[in-house]
């Protein structure tokens, strides 16, 4: 069985939103895009490229793998991850697009839950859901997450789409490994157990 694992950079209040630039995504008003990058190192770096050795497949929701796709086909070839981004194989999930062009790219067809089922249970290495907010509420409503890898930034923003967004389902987590860089970001792997137990003092 493959895993599916939410890979997801987050501020130190939850939101996902546009880590990367300003234009990435301005969606209700959001103007804090690009907040990443002060805040990160290369410790965050070089964990974040490890995630992607025991992967070989993403998927995608539509704005991610259009803002991807515009990206890396022509990123530059020094950058150690042009090469494993336009190589892994993309799912993408969408209800509006018609065709994906990007190389190994394959457009998901019918129930976006329904697909990712029969990809989980088809034989292959571990596929990364990226970014793709929408996307991984949706997986973790239907219990699809096994895994979630989070880089966590010190660095608070107010507003802006959450990964852990209102309705989010109970779900208890096996802290897998937890570690800090330089810069203060932690780094983080937790792995899904099932649903959260309750206790008092």
């Amino acid at each position: 069985m493959r895993k599916i694992i939410v890979c997801t950079f987050l501020t130190l209040d939850g939101v996902m939103q546009a880590p990367g630039n300003p234009e990435e995504d301005p969606e209700s008003s959001f103007t804090h895009g690009g907040w990443q990058k002060p805040v990160s190192d290369d410790e965050a770096g070089a964990a974040i490229a490890g995630w992607y050795e025991t992967s070989d497949a993403m998927l995608l929701g539509r704005k991610t793998y259009e803002i991807f796709a515009s990206y890396w086909p022509t990123a530059d070839p020094g950058n150690p991850f042009t090469d494993r981004m336009n190589s892994m194989h993309k799912y993408v999930a969408s209800r509006t697009l018609t065709s994906v062009d990007w190389q190994n790219s394959t457009l998901l067809e019918g129930d976006a839950v329904e697909a990712v089922r029969e990809l989980k249970a088809a034989e292959g290495g571990d596929i990364q859901v990226v970014g793709s907010g929408d996307l991984a509420q949706t997986l973790m409503r239907h219990d699809l997450v096994d895994e979630y890898r989070l880089t966590i930034h010190p660095v608070i923003i107010g507003t802006g789409k959450h990964l852990f967004a209102d309705g989010a389902i109970p779900t208890a987590l096996d802290p897998v490994s937890i570690e800090t860089t330089k810069s203060g970001t932690t780094v983080a792997v937790y792995r899904t157990t099932g649903k959260p137990t309750y206790d008092s003092y």
